[in-house]
């Protein structure tokens, strides 16, 4: 059995945590509260109220989204409980007597913000909304969204029903690891079709950004007259990506245009040079007791301000290795971390061809193989 080691290489950079530049005080923002982030490590690129308690509408669905995927079962057929269609607001469309896949409510809540099925995922995943409320509270407590209370999975007003610009921000983050919430908040439109449907399903995504901004690539709005106008958004660019929240703002698309550009000009991908990049894993049965070895590609990070905040690297590589091996073959990985999460992770390949040492009795459990089928076809 090979016994993987890690090795724990701490890389000291220009600390920055949580860094907010001074253009952000050079744009004017219609939000009563608004934040900007890097995606890839959470750092907060400028800020207004980031941590102010408010209604966040319809873009509560974020989270009702996430944990509809993540519940599993996605493509199972499930029918529509006569409850959820009890509701005001925007719709799907979903009737009484229907059913539907969790699926197609994912794209009911992320594209015409669908309260009947931000309801009906509740109800299906949960049993009722008391206890879906519970779920996306521990959901958020994981997270890091220490100022938000959750009650109802549509996002319809409640006094109890709250989270901050920052707090968003960080949930959106989380929900942009999953591949299926990127592929469902990025769509413009879609047509769904179903047995269990009465009719097809003609959905838009309300989210305007996606043709006003050329980068966006989602998230999710939202509305009530006691939330104001509420948008998140996520843009990439050249590598970058970024997340924008605004809460009650009369203005939210230009907002959101104004504070990513602001972050595009003042973030850049870097290849840090202080990273190991060469190592070396034990040879069993080879012409050399060692072989040297390399990274498959070299990591890349987002700067912010000229800054990256600490990395640190760690090595997953076993004690050893059989011969033959060749160059390119892979040996191990390392994964680099900040804040406690995996930023990224590179291979680590052979970086030279080292052959079976003839003669030798401790042969390779591959060349035993080999060996083993060449003499039953002899």
């Amino acid at each position: 059995m090979k016994k993987i080691i890690a090795a724990v290489l701490s890389c000291v950079m220009l600390f920055a945590f949580t860094p907010k530049t001074n253009a952000a005080e050079n744009i004017s923002l219609s939000a009563k509260a608004a934040v900007l982030i890097e995606a890839e490590t959470g750092t907060i690129i400028l800020a207004k109220n980031e941590s102010q308690k408010l209604p966040m509408a319809s873009t509560t669905k974020i989270m009702t989204t996430l944990l509809t995927l993540e519940s599993g079962d996605l493509d199972k057929v499930y029918a529509v409980p006569d409850d959820a269609l009890m509701t005001e607001g925007s719709s799907m469309g979903l009737c009484f007597g229907e059913s539907v896949t969790k699926n197609e409510l994912c794209y009911g809540m992320m594209l015409p913000s669908g309260n009947d099925a931000a309801n009906t995922a509740a109800l299906l995943i949960s049993g009722s909304f008391e206890s879906f409320a519970h779920r996306m509270n521990r959901r958020a407590a994981k997270i890091g969204m220490n100022n938000s209370n959750f009650v109802t999975p549509s996002g319809l007003h409640d006094e109890k029903h709250y989270s901050t610009a920052y707090d968003m921000a960080l949930l959106t983050r989380e929900a942009l690891k999953n591949e299926r919430f990127c592929e469902i908040c990025r769509t413009k439109s879609i047509k769904l079709s179903s047995d269990g449907f009465q009719s097809d399903k003609y959905l838009s995504n309300t989210n305007r950004l996606l043709t006003k901004y050329q980068y966006c690539i989602g998230v999710k709005t939202g509305f009530t007259d006691e939330a104001g106008r509420c948008l998140v958004s996520a843009a990439e660019k050249d590598g970058v990506k970024l997340i924008a929240v605004t809460l009650n703002a009369s203005d939210d698309w230009n907002d959101h245009i104004k504070m990513f550009e602001t972050g595009f000009s003042c973030t850049k991908r870097v290849k840090p040079n202080n990273f190991t990049d060469k190592f070396s894993v034990g040879l069993v049965g080879g012409t050399s007791d060692s072989v040297k070895c390399r990274l498959s590609e070299a990591p890349m990070f987002t700067s912010v301000n000229g800054s990256l905040p600490d990395i640190a690297e760690k090595v997953f590589i076993p004690d050893f290795v059989y011969a033959p091996i060749m160059e390119g073959d892979e040996v191990g990985y390392v994964e680099y971390i900040a804040y406690g999460d995996v930023l990224c992770r590179r291979v680590i390949v052979a970086d030279e061809s080292c052959p079976y040492k003839t003669g030798d009795v401790k042969k390779s459990l591959y060349n035993s193989v080999i060996d083993m089928l060449k003499k039953l076809f002899e």
